[in-house]
């Protein structure tokens, strides 16, 4: 088959891989040219076996030794190269930028979550320390009044009563009553007395309710 099949079987197999290697270089990209090299050759390897059968050759390896395009080409793959570079700098650059106002945004979202937090838990803080200062009034004003009723329950409490009724009266009248350089007094100092005495039964009153 090598002896009728073909005139030149070497020149045939030689040209085939030439248009071939051009055919599979002519679909890649540029700057692929120079890293698929093995996919290359397995390419060719292929393409030479489907046509040099009838030949009686059988093609075990196909070797690119070495790759030179023409000025033209190479001009074009450095501007490309050059374009991509710039377009993967531009995009790095754009995707920081990006990450940035992420950070940026995220925290100060964070800090007003956290201020806000704190902000409640001062007013909650405020309000527990208001409510207990308020029991702490009551529990006071109970305690005093408490020791005030046991006070009137011993000896001499009643009197003691009428003495702070009686000046609590004075106090009063005396603020009232003074206007001024004008001083005013009760027409009748029974009057007071009277009042005192008023004062002193719903006292009692009560206490014999209780």
């Amino acid at each position: 088959m090598a002896s009728y099949g073909s005139s030149d079987y070497i020149s045939a197999v030689s040209q085939l891989a030439q248009t071939t290697l051009r055919s599979l270089i002519g679909r890649m990209e540029l700057d692929r040219t120079f890293e698929e090299r093995e996919e290359i050759n397995r390419g060719v390897v292929m393409a030479l076996n489907e046509a040099s059968t009838n030949w009686g050759v059988k093609v075990l390896r196909y070797e690119i030794k070495d790759l030179t395009p023409p000025k033209e080409i190479l001009h074009a793959m450095q501007r490309q190269i050059t374009a991509e570079r710039e377009k993967r700098a531009l995009i790095a650059s754009s995707e920081g930028r990006m990450q940035e106002q992420i950070n940026i945004a995220t925290g100060e979202r964070n800090a007003a979550i956290q201020e806000s937090e704190g902000e409640m838990q001062a007013a909650i803080n405020v309000a527990q320390g208001e409510a207990e200062a308020i029991k702490a009034i009551a529990a006071a004003n109970a305690e005093a009044i408490a020791r005030v009723a046991r006070a009137i329950e011993l000896p001499g409490g009643m009197q003691a009563v009428n003495l702070k009724v009686a000046e609590k009266y004075v106090e009063a009248f005396a603020g009232i009553a003074k206007t001024g350089n004008t001083l005013i007094v009760p027409s009748n100092m029974a009057d007071i007395s009277t009042l005192i005495a008023g004062a002193m039964s719903v006292v009692k009153s009560q206490n014999a309710g209780n």
